[in-house]
């Protein structure tokens, strides 16, 4: 089925109630760290919802989990009972892969699913064409209960859907390096400087910032210049001296999402990458890959990203002449669109 008629399928399909979500790029999904995918916000009975699969809780198998996230089921003293069916949709007129499931959603327990809807090996004979997934979330009923008053009439709502374009972001665009020098008397009112790209390994650019007057910096924090990548705008935290638990023992390094910068809807960015701490000398980095869904100016990173112990050790060459190479790498992204 090509994209145009399994956008159609999905768009004439009778979906009241229900988000569908065509993952383009499943092959990106299993094999990379993150092995969970998120959809966006959708409305059924009235109230908000979203799902997910995920690749990493139960080995060979795919799980879903629906979770309600309206504004109204806010502190403790709610409950939404909800059937709902998570789906897997055939795209060669196969049987549907189907769980129908009735929970009760409340404060301590927000989201419901099934751990084993269906096995990774039957996902890739039978439901991935040309590397294209499509599930589905279908809210068959719901009994909400706010401040003790049980509300039980609700109109159909409309169904959605949504393509997750999963991708690995080309290697030339992938990474971004902060250059800080006088790293141990920076001030506060330090000025920086954008220098030419360095060449750290063999087929990658990256951008690259000098700061001067480090060795004197009072401030508990400093952030990077803005950087574009995918759909959106980024830049690094950095606290010198540590952040939290962090405070005092280590270095923290934090990746922030800002702005969109494109026309994609103004949802949660998914992202692979790595926080890295160039070693100057012998090229053995101090990296940590990680993953994060980015909602609107989150961040997320560590605050025990690399012990000022060794940050300081001269021989491990993160510190050379006061000067540190702080950056990030992005491995793989999720942009997505209205269907």
């Amino acid at each position: 089925m090509s994209l145009t008629s399994l956008e159609d399928y999905i768009k004439y399909k009778k979906r009241n109630n229900s988000h569908f979500m065509l993952v383009d790029g499943m092959s990106t999904l299993m094999t990379e760290n993150a092995k969970n995918c998120e959809s966006m916000n959708f409305h059924a009975f009235g109230l908000r919802w979203k799902f997910n699969i995920r690749l990493d809780l139960v080995k060979d198998y795919l799980s879903a989990y629906l979770t309600i996230a309206d504004e109204k089921c806010t502190g403790s003293n709610w409950g939404v009972t909800c059937w709902f069916n998570l789906s897997v949709i055939s795209q060669i007129g196969e049987l549907d892969i189907c769980t129908a499931s009735v929970f009760s959603f409340d404060s301590n327990h927000v989201s419901w699913g099934v751990s084993s809807l269906i096995s990774q090996e039957m996902l890739k004979q039978k439901f991935i064409v040309n590397d294209k997934a499509v599930f589905c979330a279908e809210i068959t009923g719901v009994i909400p209960l706010f401040l003790n008053v049980i509300i039980n009439t609700f109109s159909p709502t409309m169904g959605t859907a949504e393509r997750v374009k999963l991708m690995k972001v080309p290697r030339n665009n992938s990474r971004f390096t902060w250059k800080i020098t006088q790293f141990s008397s920076f001030s506060a009112m330090g000025t920086a400087e954008r220098v030419k790209p360095i060449k750290v390994s063999r087929n990658n650019s990256r951008f690259t910032w000098k700061i001067t007057q480090f060795s004197s910096f009072s401030g508990e924090s400093h952030s990077s210049y803005e950087f574009t990548c995918g759909p959106r705008r980024w830049y690094l935290e950095m606290y010198p001296k540590g952040y939290l638990h962090g405070k005092g023992n280590s270095l923290s390094l934090f990746l922030h999402a800002s702005d969109f910068v494109s026309k994609a809807p103004v949802e949660a960015t998914s992202a692979i990458y790595k926080l890295r701490v160039l070693n100057q000398q012998k090229r053995n980095h101090h990296e940590i890959n990680t993953a994060h869904r980015f909602t609107s100016n989150t961040r997320w990173g560590f605050n025990k990203f690399l012990e000022l112990e060794k940050l300081h050790k001269a021989s491990n060459g993160f510190l050379v002449n006061d000067a540190i190479y702080i950056g990030v790498e992005f491995l793989s992204m999720a942009t997505r669109e209205y269907l």
